[in-house]
């Protein structure tokens, strides 16, 4: 019978190791530096969080973003509402939980970022600097929307709130979004007779057209985004408020990251506790406004008749897929820094279902509104109130917040904090991504140099994204160079880790690090049912793809160039460097060197030298493995 591996670092609550006997405590850092021979060449000790908890909360400040507030709500306003939340919980347990664990795994185990984790397969490390490539174009055009954030926030302090008022330069049929104005004596102009106006709302600028739109619409569409048409022509110049909330945003981040964990870590309790603070507050508000209770019935009523369809079930796998930011290499880079024996399964579960219950909040939140706003515009169609994306957050809930009686700027200036601190906890995460996997491969650069230098790079390159076409161009590279890398990317990495390197060896790892044996439903999952999902879900991507448009509007041939080149030059990084490993590979023909460049490095596993040496005696002792045939591990990958 095959004997457990045991963790030598992981202690039970009644302190005693795996093997049931006393635990002796370890050196301390002092002692051991004492005890251990110092090399010149060797690597600083990793830095580590402060407490357990730093790297949980900064876990739910990464995935608890922007994309609960403005994503989910508009995806399922887009998938029949509440048909959408059935196949998202079914995806959430089938692949958002399993690639969350499985990524918060490798990481601790290895203590490495997303490049180098791929130590497991050398071949293969194009995977994590494709993923490098994907989240630092992420994280130019999400700090971008900060940027907008940043204008609102300032706005909250003028009375009144600027996008409550119709402002005739916009020439539009406009409802103004604030609490209803006192009638007023108008002129009808073809009797000369004053009568009151005793409508709900205020309507300026009518120009004939029938469709209304709100003031907070026009104020985001007209002022703060100053949008073109198209972009055939260029994209415009920056837009100068804008480019302050970027300069803001950009100063924020560095400030938070330039001493790593250090300062991230404390940062960490704020930023993921204060938003759901507000959150509540602006619930109990929107479940009080008139017609909310419609937009909430519209969000959990299913349509069953879109149960069957597979876009509803794609948007879900894309969903889950970005809401929880697995595949981008962020969980892999946080939870590298956790201590050997942390209990990461129960932070996963925990990280997981915080995030899908914030995403529920949001969408009950924003539905509230929207019904809200169906009911002053007097439409019973909640689906077509307002248009979608990031205008979501931009529209309806300062739309909500205008409709406050008592004191509406100090909800507004919560409610843009509030997002501000959303989107500072993931961007914190996604460029120390970027920093953990150059510091990794080039340690002698300081942090705060790597954190600056991304930080100016990033700024500048996120002018592109506060012009009058850059909605264009976020659209663009969101899809290009997020959406397609991060799927294909994301695909590899989990036959790479689950038939390459192996289930049964992954599960052995957890087991050994943490002392808890792996149970079958992760198995399955990590070796069939995630990435056979995922697989469909790349095919059906393709099978249906249409050249992609902003508003109905089609890009220029420069723009889908562009596009496709960002593609290309993210996917491209997996055979590019799978060649580069073969040839670095020791060998004296090529089937040993494509062999040698498919297994672990020597220095893989834990990064503590005694674990280490035991964790191999452990894989030498193990035969039972060795000498198993193909099938034979086929079937040990899913039943242990």
């Amino acid at each position: 019978m095959e004997s457990p591996h045991e963790n030598p670092a992981f202690i039970g609550d009644d302190g005693k190791s795996a093997n049931g006997h006393p635990r002796l405590p370890r050196n301390s850092d002092e002692e051991a530096s004492q005890t251990l021979p110092q090399k010149e060449g060797i690597e600083k000790e990793r830095a580590t969080w402060g407490k357990g908890v730093e790297f949980l909360f900064s876990c739910i400040a990464m995935s608890v973003g922007l994309g609960n507030v403005w994503r989910f709500p508009f995806t399922a306003l887009d998938n029949g509402g509440g048909a959408f939340l059935i196949p998202y919980l079914i995806v959430l347990f089938l692949i958002g939980k399993p690639i969350y664990y499985l990524e918060m795994a490798i990481g601790q185990f290895s203590s490495c970022g997303s490049v180098k984790v791929f130590n497991l397969c050398p071949a293969m490390k194009g995977i994590g600097i494709g993923q490098v490539l994907s989240i630092s174009f992420v994280t130019t055009y999400y700090v971008a929307i900060m940027g907008m954030i940043v204008r609102y926030l300032f706005d909250s302090f003028k009375s009144p709130l600027p996008w409550t008022v119709c402002d005739d330069a916009w020439n539009e049929t406009c409802v103004a979004s604030g609490t209803t104005p006192t009638p007023e004596p108008i002129i009808e102009l073809s009797t000369g007779v004053p009568f009151v106006d005793n409508t709900p709302t205020t309507v300026a600028n009518f120009s004939g057209a029938s469709k209304t739109v709100s003031s907070a619409e026009l104020y985001f569409l007209k002022d703060v985004l100053r949008e073109k048409d198209n972009i055939n022509d260029g994209i415009g110049l920056p837009n100068w408020e804008l480019v302050l909330g970027l300069l803001v945003s950009w100063t924020t981040i560095f400030l938070v990251i330039r001493r790593g964990v250090k300062s991230s870590g404390k940062a960490s309790y704020f930023l993921a506790l204060f938003p759901y603070v507000i959150m509540a507050v602006l619930l109990v508000r929107a479940v009080t406004l008139p017609g909310s209770a419609d937009g909430i019935i519209y969000f959990i009523k299913p349509v069953w008749g879109k149960i069957l369809d597979p876009k509803v079930w794609y948007a879900a796998v894309t969903q889950c897929f970005y809401s929880l930011s697995v595949c981008f290499g962020n969980i892999i880079m946080y939870s590298s820094y956790n201590k050997f024996d942390h209990n990461i399964h129960r932070d996963a579960m925990i990280v997981t279902t915080l995030d899908t219950f914030t995403s529920l909040i949001s969408g009950f939140t924003i539905f509230g509104i929207l019904g809200n706003l169906a009911y002053e515009i007097g439409t019973d169609d909640i689906g077509t109130v307002v248009k979608g994306g990031t205008g979501l957050a931009f529209i309806s809930y300062p739309d909500a917040i205008s409709k406050f009686k008592t004191l509406p700027q100090i909800f507004s200036v919560l409610f843009f904090l509030m997002l501000f601190i959303l989107g500072i906890g993931s961007n914190i995460a996604m460029t120390s991504c970027t920093v953990t996997a150059i510091r990794d491969s080039f340690p002698n650069i300081k942090q705060w140099h790597c954190a600056l230098g991304i930080s100016i790079i990033s700024f500048f390159i996120g002018l592109a994204y506060v012009t009058p076409g850059g909605q264009f161009i976020l659209t663009l590279v969101d899809f290009y160079g997020a959406s397609m890398i991060a799927l294909i990317l994301g695909i590899l990495e989990l036959y790479v880790l689950g038939w390459v390197y192996g289930v049964d060896r992954l599960c052995k790892d957890i087991e050994f690090m943490i002392g808890h044996r792996v149970g079958r439903y992760w198995r399955w999952c990590w070796a069939l049912i995630t990435p056979g999902i995922m697989t469909l879900i790349l095919i059906y991507f393709y099978a249906t793809y249409q050249s992609l448009t902003y508003n109905n509007v089609p890009y220029p041939n420069w723009a889908y160039a562009l596009g496709w080149t960002i593609t290309a030059f993210g996917v491209l990084q997996v055979p590019i460097w799978a060649v580069v490993a073969i040839v670095r590979q020791p060998g004296e023909s090529l089937r040993e060197k494509v062999s040698g460049a498919f297994q672990p490095v020597s220095s893989w596993g834990p990064s503590d030298p005694l674990l280490r040496e035991q964790y191999n005696k452990d894989l030498a002792n193990d035969n039972v493995t060795k000498d198993l045939s193909c099938w034979g591990k086929v079937k040990k990958n899913f039943s242990g």
